[in-house]
């Protein structure tokens, strides 16, 4: 997966090619918070930046931050797809959420 990470937060960037700048935001939470740099390095501090400032900004307000992620995850699965999905899991003598878990680690090198 190619996404920035701190302090369990993500951000999804984009280039913009006429500015000739990195252009990004916080996913996962309510609020938005962008961020910008003209290199990749620029960006990242940037990046860093925002999101302490995020977190600082919501102690001093007395807000609880969002946490983009809770850990939870709920799907709809062809009912195809859903015995595949259990059937993967027997043969490897794994529980489906623990082979879901492993798939997708593996899927997005987490």
């Amino acid at each position: 997966m190619n996404a920035m990470k701190y302090k369990g937060y993500y951000a999804k960037v984009e280039f913009v090619s006429e500015d000739r700048i990195f252009v990004g935001h916080i996913i996962g939470i309510k609020d938005i918070v962008g961020f910008h740099g003209e290199s990749v390095s620029e960006l990242e501090q940037s990046f860093h930046e925002a999101v302490d400032n995020y977190l600082s900004a919501c102690a001093s307000i007395g807000q609880q931050p969002d946490r983009p992620y809770s850990g939870r995850l709920t799907l709809r699965l062809s009912p195809e797809v859903h015995a595949a999905v259990v059937a993967a899991a027997e043969t490897t003598n794994t529980s489906v959420n623990k082979w879901v878990v492993d798939t997708l680690k593996n899927a997005t090198h987490a």
